[in-house]
């Protein structure tokens, strides 16, 4: 029988597999495809629901019990919200993008009816050779731009592509996993998660495991402007755990290789029964773990919550540096939460 910790590779390879499927959040059916494909694959029947998220019965023996974990698939990104006379874009960010995170980025400007065009995110008037003001211009919507990489030179070139306001702007992901087990990527927060999920359901059904509780997941579609996990509790459930990344920097204890317990972010405390449960089974599975605040974080547990739905909840993650731009965790942060995912949920008899 394989245990936990040999899921990492997969998790890790079923990560940089979604990651390379763009998806800012209000666009993200092609992430959904894929998880559904992937779902199905290992032996499970997952259904969409109406907003775009995806759901699955893991199986478990205690349904009165019953256990909901989420991840999220939607990520940061842009989108066009002018289309300039001198044939650049100006954009909107999607979710808390910062544009000084995106600068020099490639990106994908994802047309409605005429497909797919490059570009890259820009400093207005970006040679340095010429503007005395590069480096003391603060970066912003208003002073950054997509150039196309296309022959355009006014907004009717640019239009006549088909390109237009609400037109989605996807940014390279740029995901590399090193020798000595660093990943690195945008939206590890939380394509990182849903591979972790995934690995925890595949070593379930590969070892034929039925879990003490009944299971469900839930692979979100609009965290990241903070409604993701708002609309689906199923019967039976008494707590939430969102599965997310944890903070790394200063003040807080985590690194990227452990899995990080939330006592508190910006929405506050999480339910003191489930982050004790969650710091018992850390020591009882030896995971090398923190428990940190979170000043400036909300996961989608809250949304579960916000809505009104009479459960408890809680929020881990493996570590990850860098939120929010291009970020970095490694495959022992992985471990450590699958690890304790496993734990968390124990086996029926």
């Amino acid at each position: 029988m394989k245990t936990i910790k040999d899921y990492v590779d997969y998790s890790v390879e079923k990560a940089c597999e979604i990651l390379a499927i763009p998806s800012p959040s209000g666009y993200t059916q092609e992430a959904a495809d894929w998880l559904i494909k992937e779902l199905k694959a290992l032996g499970y029947k997952p259904k969409q629901t109406i907003k775009g998220g995806v759901t699955v019965d893991i199986g478990g023996k205690d349904e009165k019990n019953a256990l909901l974990l989420s991840a999220h698939m939607d990520t940061l990104g842009g989108m066009v919200h002018e289309v300039k006379s001198n044939g650049r874009l100006k954009i909107t960010g999607i979710g808390c993008f910062n544009p000084a995170n995106g600068e020099t980025e490639n990106c994908i400007i994802q047309t409605k009816f005429s497909g797919k065009y490059e570009g890259t995110l820009q400093l207005i008037n970006a040679s340095t050779h010429v503007n005395k003001d590069f480096q003391k211009t603060e970066r912003t919507f208003d002073s950054t731009e997509v150039v196309i990489d296309e022959d355009v030179s006014d907004a009717e070139d640019v239009q006549a592509l088909g390109i237009q306001a609400g037109d989605f702007v996807c940014f390279e992901p740029r995901t590399r996993v090193t020798k000595s087990g660093y990943i690195k990527s945008r939206y590890l927060d939380d394509k990182l998660s849903c591979g972790m999920l995934l690995g925890y359901a595949k070593f379930l059904k590969d070892n034929n495991i039925v879990p003490a509780r009944k299971i469900y997941m839930h692979f979100t579609c609009f965290e990241e402007v903070g409604y993701g996990a708002n609309a689906y509790c199923p019967k039976g459930v008494t707590e939430a755990i969102c599965v997310d990344m944890g903070c790394v920097g200063e003040g807080l204890t985590c690194t990227e290789r452990m899995v990080s317990i939330c006592a508190k972010d910006s929405s506050g405390p999480y339910h003191y029964d489930t982050v004790k449960g969650l710091e018992e089974a850390a020591i009882r599975c030896k995971a090398d773990y923190a428990v940190d605040i979170y000043p400036d974080y909300v996961s989608d547990v809250a949304a579960t919550i916000a809505a009104g739905f009479d459960i408890k909840h809680g929020c881990i993650g493996a570590g990850v540096y860098a939120s929010h731009g291009y970020e970095r965790s490694h495959k022992d942060g992985v471990m450590n939460t699958l690890m304790l995912v496993d734990e968390y949920v124990g086996h029926a008899e």
